[in-house]
């Protein structure tokens, strides 16, 4: 169990210094570097493959059964089924990869995800599946400031943060189909 002595969480200054690696993701193909389902609330396990459905989204995650406040009706939001995040980003804050489920997205992928090269609407091939990245703002909240920092969150919700969506996008799935690690990431 980790614990708060465990882990030290970075100075604005030193996530700055990390922008330069962030930036040269690659812009129109990457690799997903790693799948992680959310099977209950706090629970993450890590998959080297997953199956991504249209209504599901990531098959076993309870991004449907969570629901959003987005939603009048506090249904599940059918433009935020995944949420994307950088790798880069992610290595970053976590300093060690075994951190990385602690951010809560499902799909961690070594590409560039600002607005200027993933504006919504762009579609991601993945493995046999199609995501669509939406117009769904995904920011940081009080669990990532615990588990990242507070400089972690101001720097995520900076307005330089949101143009390079360093806390990532949502997106929905728009083809379903078989996911592993490793696989490409492409825009199409």
């Amino acid at each position: 169990m980790e614990t708060a002595t465990d882990i030290r969480h970075l100075t604005t200054a030193e996530l700055e210094a990390g922008l330069d690696y962030i930036r040269q993701a690659p812009h129109d193909a990457g690799v997903l570097e790693l799948i992680v389902r959310r099977p209950a609330v706090g629970s993450r396990e890590v998959l080297e493959e997953g199956e991504l459905d249209l209504r599901a989204g990531l098959v076993g995650d309870t991004w449907q059964a969570r629901g959003s406040s987005h939603m009048p009706d506090r249904s599940s939001h059918p433009d935020m089924q995944l949420n994307l995040i950088n790798t880069r980003l992610i290595a970053l804050l976590a300093q060690d990869k075994a951190r990385w489920p602690l951010a809560g997205d499902q799909l961690y992928v070594d590409l560039d995800l600002s607005e200027e090269n993933l504006p919504p609407g762009t579609r991601l091939a993945i493995g046999a599946a199609v995501v669509e990245v939406t117009d769904q703002p995904h920011t940081g909240c009080k669990k990532f400031a615990a588990r990242f920092g507070t400089d972690a969150v101001k720097f995520v919700n900076s307005p330089e943060g949101k143009a390079l969506h360093l806390r990532g996008v949502n997106a929905k799935v728009v083809q379903g189909g078989t996911i592993r690690t490793g696989d490409a990431v492409r825009k199409i």
